[in-house]
């Protein structure tokens, strides 16, 4: 799949550069993972990746087999959460998550068969999952090719420096799209390739 992103991009002037500066390692879809990588998503929310490490192993530490049992976690306190250093609005979401999956027994769910768009309907539908958490669940977990999160901030910085973008505003995400339309269906890769590009501070 990447090999075809890349062949794609060098259509593009400043994709078609990056590829051949920039690599990264293929994502290998983890479905099983889902509920998990969702609360981490949750938990590691406004803070650096040290400690949401640190949390997230104290958090697991509070279930059998370190692992966050939906049934368990959707009745578990905030008290006892706290004791692993869940602040109590981040308690009410690992909830939300955990009742949903425990009532839809959504852990074992067979992700493949539901489209990008329904997915992001549905753990949306929980307080305290955005659109943004939903797509980074399609992209990171689930490795699907063709996601454009037009409200990431890296997204918006890395279009902005290379394809100028109007101020702000629908207009703003509205020419996100319209160049993002040219990438299809590997939007994914070229995300990658932008906030690759963005952190490494390459030059082109």
């Amino acid at each position: 799949m990447q090999i075809a992103a890349i062949q794609h991009f060098r259509k593009d002037p400043v994709l078609g550069k990056m590829v051949d500066l920039l690599e990264f390692p293929e994502i290998e879809p983890q479905p099983a993972a889902l509920y998990e990588n969702l609360l981490i998503s949750i938990l590691s929310q406004q803070l650096s990746a040290k400690a949401a490490s640190t949390i997230h192993s104290r958090f697991v530490k509070l279930f059998p087999r370190e692992f966050p049992d939906p049934n368990l976690l959707r009745k578990m306190d905030d008290e006892t959460l706290r004791s692993a250093g869940v602040s109590r609005q981040k308690s009410g979401y690992l909830r939300n998550i955990a009742a949903r999956f425990d009532e839809e027994n959504l852990v074992h769910a067979d992700w493949a068969a539901w489209s990008d768009e329904e997915i992001v309907e549905h753990l949306t539908q929980i307080k305290g999952v955005g659109t943004w958490t939903a797509r980074m669940i399609l992209m990171f977990t689930l490795g699907r090719p063709d996601i454009f999160p037009t409200g990431d901030m890296g997204i918006q910085s890395a279009m902005e420096k290379w394809w100028g973008l109007p101020e702000k505003g629908k207009a703003r995400i509205a020419a996100m799209i319209e160049i993002a339309e040219d990438w299809r269906p590997y939007r994914t890769y070229a995300c990658r390739y932008l906030w690759e590009a963005k952190d490494t501070g390459i030059i082109l």
